[in-house]
């Protein structure tokens, strides 16, 4: 698998900062999620399938994921509608969540900084990786739709993440597991790295400028250009 060249650097050119996703790529959370998602959405009126869910929802914002309800049920939901349900997903997290296969691995050798930039509220990742015990890895490194204007797949999100870091764009590599996010790396100028190890099939992922991979453990060779 290759990668195309993107801006001014080469494929081969080490990155200076590796920006991770959560949901699905630090954290197992995506199967939990879309089994709760089913049950609440039925509750609401709609029915989708889980494939329906892994394409429609995965690593969408509130804002996105709210919009394609009130489409399927054809009526307007309150603000706050997601409150009452909230508790359920909190405790399948509790009893179910771990961390990605092989990511402790990856971090451990990792020789350049990394970050995390999610679609998620800062409160919910912090919980998501203390449960896994990854938050001490990510502490003042941890940024929220919340914090910009737009979230992904708008670049918002992660060119703030970048420029906070003091990284250029184009020497930021960003890994993750959703369409929504790979579209929101290459609109930044960033090289895109999907993994296709939890729910997402590795040909919504591909795209220009993007390496899409299985085992989480081959990201550090990959992201070297040993794996390339």
């Amino acid at each position: 698998m290759t990668l195309e060249p993107l801006g001014p650097l080469g494929p081969l050119e080490p990155v200076e900062l590796v920006i991770f996703d959560c949901d699905g790529v630090l954290v197992d959370s995506e199967r939990i999620y879309c089994r709760v998602d089913r049950e609440v959405f039925a509750g609401l009126g709609a029915e989708f399938t889980e494939a329906e869910i892994v394409e429609r929802f995965v690593g969408s914002s509130h804002e996105v994921l709210t919009a394609i309800l009130e489409e399927r049920i054809g009526r307007p939901l309150e603000p706050g509608w997601n409150e009452p349900f909230r508790q359920r997903y909190e405790d399948a997290l509790d009893a179910e969540l771990t961390a990605v296969e092989g990511v402790t691995d990856v971090l451990d050798a990792l020789s350049v900084p990394y970050c995390l930039a999610s679609n998620g509220s800062h409160p919910t990742i912090r919980r998501n990786l203390g449960r896994t015990g990854l938050l001490e890895r990510f502490e003042d490194r941890i940024f929220s739709a919340r914090d910009v204007a737009r979230g992904k797949p708008a670049p918002d999100l992660f060119l703030h993440a970048a420029a906070t870091m003091g990284v250029p764009p184009e020497r930021c590599a960003v890994v993750e597991d959703s369409p929504y996010g790979v579209e929101a790396a290459r609109a930044a100028g960033m090289r895109a790295f999907g993994y296709c190890g939890g729910l997402t099939p590795a040909h919504r992922l591909t795209g220009p400028g993007t390496v899409v991979f299985e085992d989480m453990r081959t990201l550090p060779g990959l992201l070297s250009g040993t794996g390339l």
